[in-house]
């Protein structure tokens, strides 16, 4: 009996498929919240370790800053995140503004096209790092204010190549280890105009 070129296309589709699967069931594997990262084979981070860099809580970015009394029309956007618990690795950030398109509901970035500033953080064997950035605007008399957000694209890297890189919007609330203004100062989103 003849298969049909269709039929052999769906069972290659379902391979593949299944393979994904398989592939992301691999990455599943669930480590409790408190937990170390596992130790590296060899220098390579494990599917667990980096499971845990990006699910734990100090993977997260925020607004620290919002038209505060001494920055005004200024937003600051900090982010924070953990060591790989790899000594040769060093861990980067780069920040970017996004304001809300009232007609779409959409996030839109307020620079498109830039290629991406990355600021060096700490290394791999940190715990955790902080970092931040801050954004000077300037409202056009007579139009509506802007809600805006940060989001913080984060980057462990082990020399110029890139092993693990996400990006978090910003959220609240987080403890910013410098620059919130007032003190202690954390949301998700900021309105400016």
């Amino acid at each position: 009996m003849r298969r049909s070129q269709g039929a052999g296309r769906y069972r290659q589709a379902m391979t593949r498929w299944e393979r994904l699967l398989l592939a992301c069931a691999c990455l599943l594997v669930m480590l409790p919240a408190e937990a170390p990262a596992a130790p590296a084979a060899k220098g390579r981070l494990t599917s667990a370790t980096v499971h845990a860099l990006l699910s734990s809580k100090e993977l997260w970015a925020t607004i620290d800053v919002c038209n505060a009394a001494d920055q005004p029309n200024t937003v600051g956007v900090r982010g924070s995140m953990p060591g790989d618990g790899q000594a040769r690795d060093r861990m980067y950030m780069s920040f970017r503004l996004q304001y809300l398109n009232k007609k779409s509901g959409h996030w839109v970035d307020l620079t498109s096209g830039a290629t991406p500033d990355y600021a060096a953080v700490g290394g791999g064997m940190s715990s955790s790092r902080q970092g931040g950035s801050s954004f000077a605007l300037v409202p056009v008399a007579g139009k509506p204010a802007f809600t805006l957000r940060g989001v913080v694209t984060f980057q462990w890297r082990r020399g110029h190549v890139v092993i693990v890189s996400t990006s978090r919007p910003t959220t609240a609330p987080h403890a910013s280890l410098a620059g919130a203004d007032p003190a202690g100062y954390s949301a998700a989103t900021c309105l400016i105009g």
